[in-house]
């Protein structure tokens, strides 16, 4: 039988790779409120003109505003986190040589920046 200190609800405070591990899993929250917002957005579309007036004069309030533009924020953080762990967990080799990972990140966000010009240019074009 080993001796197991007891775990404080304090103990990621201790070491700044678990406090970016945490906010990193923190990002979660904000996802959850946008994508609930989306949702509700696409039942209300099913639901009829009023519906779909009501949800669009919510989805103008300030706070909700705030709230997506933190959601935003917190995806791109996810992103770039997970972008930069990419390389390290999956390394990819072509022949007997190892692509450099500064070249997987910025592949990866180059596809990022490719499906937002897609996007646009469907829905603002």
């Amino acid at each position: 039988m080993s001796y197991r200190p007891p775990l404080t609800r304090t103990w990621w405070l201790k070491n700044n790779a678990f406090k970016a591990y945490m906010l990193r899993e923190l990002t979660a929250l904000p996802l959850l409120f946008f994508l609930l917002c989306l949702a509700i957005g696409l039942y209300s579309l099913g639901q009829g003109e009023q519906h779909w007036q009501h949800w669009q004069t919510v989805m103008h309030n300030p706070l909700v505003l705030l709230i997506n533009a933190v959601a935003f924020a917190a995806s791109l953080f996810h992103a770039w986190t997970f972008f930069q762990l990419f390389p390290r967990v999956m390394p990819i080799r072509l022949g007997g040589t190892t692509v450099p990972a500064a070249a997987l990140v910025a592949g990866q966000w180059a596809g990022v920046v490719s499906v937002f010009a897609l996007v646009a240019w469907l829905f603002w074009g």
